[in-house]
């Protein structure tokens, strides 16, 4: 059991004099992932053992990241010591983009993008996140998200190679989840009727995705023992699955 309380977002200091956490500018979208997970308001942004959580329900912390998953990568490697963690990761299954003119501007256009993620894409980021999942206190939730996104044109002052800026995302749907909790459950991305052993290139041709995405995945998967190498067949590398496990299985 442990005690929530209530803050303001405003700047703190811990007993060492160190930041708490730093005010920042939350999106719509964040905002409406934490409802999914809070039973009221009174359980969003609260404080626990000095970290801001985006929300608790039933003894488990829920972390919103929309962000890179690195960036929480402390955070959630202190907390799994003492709490059961859940941490979401929306993921761009539609993406409908509003284009104005300015803040509160006309709408100059409206068009979905033609880039849609999957499930597979929780692997580029989850190379970052590999030396905190898996764990038995931690699970990844990944959910596959529709959502409005508003842009502006780019701050004059400021040099981008972008053409835009992002105002703010809002969420429309939650559609499919995927629930990560071991290293074995990451193996639900592999295609099936894969050989064995298999390559990277037979990742990238059975789930039809990228080889350079493919080889995220497979690293991944090596490093939390989803799957061990098996020698080389040229210049690639052989993976199959740990043969106790599939006994197992």
């Amino acid at each position: 059991m442990f005690i929530i309380r209530k803050d303001s977002d405003t700047l703190r200091l811990d007993d060492s004099g160190t930041n708490q956490w730093a005010v920042s500018v939350e999106t719509t979208l964040h905002q409406q992932l934490k409802r999914l997970y809070a039973v009221d308001e009174s359980d969003c942004e609260v404080s626990v053992d000095g970290f801001r959580i985006d929300a608790v329900s039933e003894g488990q912390l829920f972390e919103i990241q929309c962000a890179s998953l690195s960036a929480i990568r402390g955070k959630i490697r202190r907390l799994v010591e003492s709490y059961d963690v859940v941490v979401a990761k929306p993921l761009f299954a539609r993406k409908l983009i509003v284009k104005r003119s300015r803040k509160g501007g006309r709408v100059e256009s409206k068009r979905y993008s033609p880039l849609r993620q999957t499930f597979h894409d929780i692997a580029v980021d989850l190379v970052h996140f590999v030396d905190v999942f898996p764990h038995p206190r931690l699970t990844l939730e990944v959910l596959l998200v529709e959502v409005e996104e508003t842009r502006l044109p780019p701050l004059r002052h400021r040099w981008t190679r972008k053409k835009y800026r992002v105002q703010d995302r809002q969420l429309l749907s939650v559609g499919e989840r995927l629930l990560l909790r071991s290293a074995a459950d990451l193996r639900v991305l592999l295609p099936d009727d894969l050989p064995e052993p298999f390559t990277t290139a037979d990742i990238a041709s059975g789930a039809n995705i990228p080889r350079w995405k493919a080889q995220k995945l497979s690293y991944c998967l090596r490093k939390t023992g989803a799957v061990v190498t098996d020698g080389k067949s040229g210049n690639a590398i052989l993976y199959r699955i740990p043969t106790t496990e599939r006994k197992a299985a």
